[in-house]
């Protein structure tokens, strides 16, 4: 049984790395309309996407982005991304940093969250904004599905750091993954056998960023690791519930699944399940307070539609200005798709909206 889940998860992988291009690795090629060059950012790596300067302008705007790929595919140098970064750059006239933070296997949680804090509060230093021509007011930070994690977590480490002296202006999540607390949302339960995402592959992405064993899949697919008798999950499960949190056009008639009696080891052996640099939705309402302006897109056919959904939810209740952007017709990592032979429209309308966003905000 395990060695088949494997070989499942290892296609999948595999057909995940085929489309998204992780071996199309791009050199940094300039056009006229963007300088591309890569750098090291504290130790990290980074790919600055720079617009031409224009006469009558002294600063531009700037976005610090973060890839997505469940911690584990894709980079800031492959084609799709490569694209994705190169267009904001063009669209919004803007200096845009694609961190390439490293990856699961070669490290797992909470790396992935280091590098990319990292690279972020180097690009943040006043002297490293002047020196690419950046307004210091006007900065985001941005990120899609496991990128859309890491973008939440930075965000929310930022706010509280008192001696910053320049803060991001906004964030920006893109079908972002925020949880892993109840892997039975309605929407990971409408969604659990969607292509792309489906429910056990998400799974396996957590237990892989955590540096588990696949034999613990089973037992989160059903919620044991937060039943009523984890205690260790006890004072997170009021930020999570989504019978108060979602609309019900989400909720439909889906049911929660709670466990009354659990297994408290799984949350001993993957610590992190509850560790809010790893689950932004969890972090505690001072810290939600703190966030900036902020965009969160979700997609109907998505597990993840209502990690996004909550999050929205949350940040608007503790004060927060949020932008929820929901897109009915539009499935998980569909941003990114808008280069043959994978153009979709569900690709430039999305793209187009976030781009909108930004430009109208930043």
């Amino acid at each position: 049984c395990h060695l088949i889940h494997y070989l499942r998860l290892s296609h999948h992988l595999i057909v995940l790395n085929y489309v998204i291009g992780t071996f199309d690795k791009l050199k940094s090629v300039s056009s006229e309309r963007v300088t591309i060059t890569d750098a090291v950012f504290d130790g990290v790596e980074v790919r600055v996407f720079e617009p031409p300067a224009k006469q009558d302008e002294t600063l531009k705007r700037s976005v610090v982005y973060i890839h997505g790929g469940g911690w584990a595919l894709a980079s800031a140098r492959t084609s799709l991304y490569n694209n994705l970064c190169r267009i904001m750059a063009e669209s919004l006239n803007a200096v845009v940093v694609s961190v390439e933070y490293r990856l699961v296997p070669e490290v797992c949680f909470p790396e992935q969250f280091h590098d990319a804090l990292r690279a972020t509060k180097h690009f943040l230093h006043p002297d490293v904004l002047a020196a690419y021509s950046v307004d210091p007011s006007r900065v985001a930070i941005s990120g899609d599905s496991a990128g859309g994690n890491l973008a939440a977590a930075v965000c929310q480490q930022l706010s509280k750091e008192e001696h910053m002296a320049v803060r991001p202006k906004l964030q920006a999540l893109i079908y972002p993954v925020l949880q892993a607390f109840d892997f039975n949302t309605p929407s990971y339960q409408q969604n659990m056998n969607m292509p792309v995402l489906p429910r056990y592959v998400m799974i396996n992405y957590w237990i892989d960023y955590f540096n588990g064993n696949y034999d613990l899949a089973h037992a989160l697919v059903i919620n044991n690791h937060t039943a009523l008798d984890v205690s260790q999950a006890l004072s997170f499960r009021g930020r999570l519930n989504w019978t108060s949190l979602l609309p019900s056009s989400f909720k439909k008639n889906y049911k929660p699944v709670i466990q009354t009696t659990g297994k408290a080891e799984i949350v001993q052996k993957l610590p992190a399940l509850l560790d809010v640099r790893a689950v932004p939705l969890l972090a505690e309402n001072e810290i939600l307070q703190r966030q900036p302006k902020t965009y969160v897109l979700t997609c109907e056919n998505d597990v993840l539609r209502d990690d996004g959904v909550m999050y929205a939810k949350r940040l608007e209740n503790a004060g927060v200005e949020v932008t929820l952007d929901h897109f009915d017709d539009c499935f998980h990592g569909c941003m990114i798709f808008t280069i043959w032979p994978t153009d979709f429209s569900a690709g430039v309308q999305t793209r187009n909206s976030y781009i909108k966003w930004l430009d109208e905000n930043l």
